[in-house]
């Protein structure tokens, strides 16, 4: 059985940083690509970062590029997100996802698996 177990939320104030992590279980970690998506109330969900299998090509979304950085630690099955300079923008559920292939894809559909969610809140 699958399980993606998102942690690292949290209230932060506007220009903090926060660091999520998603804990992979029941799955071959080192031979998926991996990604992180938010949604905010009301909208729908969006891309934000994704990782190849090997943490050696990454993607990130224009709104959050320069701010959050994506990595993954295969020997703990982790996936991190290194967010600073925070927005109230980036104010949503975060979600981790796994996709069943090696490279790494920005298209939500891709993607197979998914966490619960973590809810980061960033106050101005």
């Amino acid at each position: 059985q699958v399980q993606l177990v998102e942690s690292g939320g949290g209230l932060v104030q506007a220009g903090g940083s926060l660091r999520l992590s998603c804990v992979a279980s029941g799955l071959t970690f080192s031979r998926i690509g991996m990604g992180w998506f938010r949604q905010a109330p009301g909208k729908e969900r969006e891309f934000v970062s994704a990782v190849n299998w090997s943490g050696g090509s990454t993607s990130y979304a224009d709104s959050v590029k320069g701010r959050f950085t994506i990595s993954r630690d295969n020997t703990k099955k982790t996936l991190y997100l290194q967010m600073n300079s925070l927005k109230s923008e980036d104010t949503a559920v975060y979600y981790c996802a796994a996709q069943v292939g090696l490279g790494l894809t920005t298209e939500r559909g891709a993607y197979n698996y998914w966490g619960q969610g973590t809810q980061v809140t960033v106050s101005s």
